[in-house]
């Protein structure tokens, strides 16, 4: 007896509720990636010198290779001189910046160590909306947190600048797993443990942002390996989407195109003839409906090689000749 109260009072059959295995599920899944993923993570602090001394920085960076090839954003460790890589096991290993690339927020460094547990790479163009994804970091210098979420948003843009130059991160991936300063350069996995994503903004409350792993990304991790820097094509061109007239609509069976806002002075696209309210709508036959359209097709290999160019003027279609330059940053 228990304050006066029989204890022989009959106890209430236990049942498991409805969504009992969903959730286990959904925790073996967090835990599987957070067990694989994690010794691939490391809480990168950046040394930098500053006109007051030296600052501080952190943030994440994950393993991509055995040798010791890490990727993280640009902005990490931007300006830094003394970058420093400590692992879940314990271990702190120097690290020197291979490459940054601050139109993509990408950089690649490389830790003094050659037995690292390198990362899959996914590919976040297979990702939807609803999606299980896991990040993992170091906010706030916590190394090895671990949040789960969903892909809460596909296709956001990042607007990003390197010096006077201007880039939109396109197909940016929008998550409501938890983020906070320090998870930046961390790892957006997918349920299987493949790194589909690099963390690299708090948007606001239950908002995070990440730059997604795919083809285009992987050209840029390879030319930062290769020669440190991404190298761009550049015309000089202020623009954005505008819907084609009817009838050149009608005959080219899309309904978009680039306005030319404004034209550079001096830039290729001024040497070639465009003009400020040209629409933009094919280049060397590619179809252009935004953008972001153009951006994908400025890649190295354009760079002092000829285009042509289709721009509707006065509802006329003309074709113009433009040969890019490298952009400087």
């Amino acid at each position: 007896m228990i304050d006066g109260v029989a204890n022989n009072i009959p106890s209430i059959p236990s049942e498991r509720l409805p969504d009992a295995e969903a959730f286990d599920a959904y925790s073996r899944t967090v835990s599987g990636v957070a067990e694989r993923l994690t010794p691939s993570v490391a809480h990168l602090a950046v040394a930098r010198r500053t006109r007051r001394g030296r600052a501080e920085g952190a943030g994440s960076g994950v393993a991509i290779s055995s040798d010791g090839y890490m990727l993280t954003s640009a902005h990490v460790v931007a300006g830094g001189h003394d970058v420093t890589a400590s692992f879940s096991d314990g271990r702190e290993v120097r690290a020197e910046v291979v490459g940054a690339d601050p139109l993509s927020d990408l950089a690649l460094v490389r830790a003094d160590a050659r037995d690292l547990t390198p990362a899959q790479l996914g590919d976040a163009d297979e990702l939807r909306v609803g999606q299980l994804v896991v990040a993992i970091g170091s906010p706030m210098g916590l190394a090895g947190t671990v949040t789960a979420g969903v892909v809460s948003a596909l296709g956001r843009s990042l607007p990003t600048r390197a010096g006077s130059a201007g880039r939109l991160v396109e197909n940016v991936i929008q998550t409501d797993a938890a983020l906070n300063p320090g998870n930046s350069g961390g790892a957006l996995a997918d349920g299987l443990s493949r790194v589909i994503g690099v963390n690299t903004a708090v948007a606001g409350i239950g908002l995070g942002l990440a730059v997604p792993i795919n083809d285009a990304t992987r050209k840029i991790i390879s030319a930062l390996m290769k020669e440190g820097r991404v190298r761009r094509a550049y015309i000089g061109i202020v623009g954005g989407s505008r819907p084609l007239p009817p009838k050149i609509a009608s005959r080219l069976g899309r309904d978009k195109g680039i306005e030319v806002v404004e034209v550079v002075s001096g830039s290729p696209a001024a040497r070639a003839g465009l003009r400020a309210e040209d629409l933009i709508v094919e280049v060397d036959g590619e179809p252009m409906g935004d953008v972001g359209d153009l951006q994908r097709l400025m890649v190295a290999e354009r760079i002092g090689q000829g285009a042509e160019v289709t721009v509707v003027r006065n509802g006329t279609p003309i074709n113009l000749d433009l040969i890019p330059r490298e952009l400087e940053t």
